[in-house]
């Protein structure tokens, strides 16, 4: 989930066009850095390029999904 906004140890996150509130007191987290999030709390920071081969694998996930779904 990429962090949209950060408010002491609250954050706004985006995954899919969705927003969702997150714990970050575990992580150094800020506006734009990607994070791997469980049960409501950023437990890491995940680098750029990680982050965006993990979204698009999602997004094949959800391609096959849907064509199994037919």
């Amino acid at each position: 989930m990429q962090v949209v906004s950060v408010d002491g140890e609250n954050a706004k996150v985006s995954l899919a066009g969705n927003l969702l509130d997150v714990n970050i007191s575990l992580v150094d987290a800020k506006a734009g850095d990607y994070v791997l999030v469980h049960a409501g709390c950023a437990i890491e920071i995940v680098d750029t390029d990680t982050a965006k081969e993990i979204l698009e694998i999602f997004d094949e996930l959800e391609e096959i999904a849907a064509d199994e779904g037919r």
